[in-house]
């Protein structure tokens, strides 16, 4: 997941949208600053990270065509970007920009005129994209408040960060473009808090710990991650964990990522040998059944306990832009959570 222009992406698909031939002033137009972190990646990659919606190619394809500009000069693909960096890229917009309310319900943690945090659901896209233009949180969104900030373009309204479909928990949601930069610039800099809750195939062996290892794309499989050492096709990654409950086979645990990465817990959590439960790309399955807790039970009990990655977005904390004080929201443990942590504790005591 990384901490760029969207937060916490944790998408499966890449969204590689059409596009016209670019054209200098003509389009959305995005202003970034360069910060220290980011300082020597060449500006096609640095592109990419901060709009993954669109392929390294469109992107190389913007700045042939003079559409991106570092410091009032157009740039090569290849410049290395320094700190400080002042960059204008215009950004064609996907033909499916048009997003349509929908009546989804969605609970709201908390709200006020500038910005929102919901609860969503797992099994729920964040925004439209290719098969997926319809019931996303951007849907909903646009059906339940007035106002969303267009920062991020009109088919991204309000949208500050991301989390994977499966993933459940708090959202942040930005009402007018002020509040939506400064909120931006604080994950970039690693100012809010996020905090996620898992469930683990494989038991944690240290009661509290960090996991730092570089993260990478697969070499071979586009959708996965990979944790690397390698400084060269890897970026630095660094999650804190606590141990809430442990089982035979199976850890509850609470998880404080420090940096952003895609897929951050995921891979890292695999690393350890202690992969999220029920997620199809890193532990292998897709769900768990009450007979996989215990095998012994009569197969007509058996019922299905986490029908999807058992991570859950738990808190998020942060400074509002507007009335510079620190505000606080809490994802109620899904059902499904619920459920399988009260299986475990039956028929997977520790003792």
């Amino acid at each position: 997941m990384s901490d760029e222009t969207l937060i916490e992406i944790e998408e499966e698909d890449e969204i590689v949208p059409p596009i016209g031939t670019p054209q200098p002033g003509v389009g959305r137009a995005v202003d970034m600053v360069v910060q220290h972190k980011t300082a020597g990646l060449r500006l096609d990659h640095y592109l990419h990270q901060h709009f993954p919606d669109f392929s390294r190619s469109i992107l190389q394809k913007c700045i042939q065509a003079k559409c991106v500009v570092i410091n009032e000069a157009p740039c090569k693909a290849s410049y290395k970007i320094r700190q400080g960096d002042h960059i204008r890229i215009w950004l064609p917009e996907p033909p499916h920009v048009a997003v349509v309310p929908e009546d989804v319900s969605l609970e709201v943690l908390y709200e006020d005129e500038f910005l929102a945090i919901v609860n969503k659901p797992y099994d729920m896209v964040v925004h439209p994209a290719k098969g997926h233009w319809t019931g996303t949180l951007v849907n909903a969104l646009a059906f339940r408040f007035k106002d969303l900030s267009k920062h991020n373009g009109d088919y991204r309204p309000g949208i500050v960060h991301r989390l994977d479909r499966d993933t459940s928990g708090v959202i942040l949601v930005a009402k007018e473009e002020a509040t939506h930069r400064d909120l931006s610039m604080q994950f970039e800099s690693r100012k809010v808090f996020k905090e996620y809750l898992a469930i683990t195939s494989g038991v944690l062996d240290r009661d509290s710990d960090y996991i730092e290892r570089r993260i990478g794309h697969h070499p071979h499989d586009r959708i996965k991650m990979v944790a690397t050492d390698d400084p060269e096709h890897g970026k630095e990654a660094c999650t804190f964990y606590e141990v809430q409950e442990r089982f035979r086979g199976y850890t509850y645990v609470r998880l404080q990522p420090r940096t952003g990465r895609t897929h951050q817990i995921r891979v890292h959590l695999a690393s350890v040998n202690c992969p999220v439960l029920a997620d199809k790309i890193y532990s292998g399955r897709d769900h768990l059944n009450l007979i996989d807790v215990d095998p012994r039970l009569d197969p007509a009990l058996d019922e299905v306990l986490m029908p999807r990655q058992a991570l859950h977005a738990y808190r998020l904390r942060l400074l509002h832009p507007k009335k510079k004080e620190v505000i606080a929201a809490t994802a109620p443990l899904p059902p499904e959570f619920e459920k399988t942590l009260a299986a475990l504790r039956k028929h997977r005591p520790s003792k």
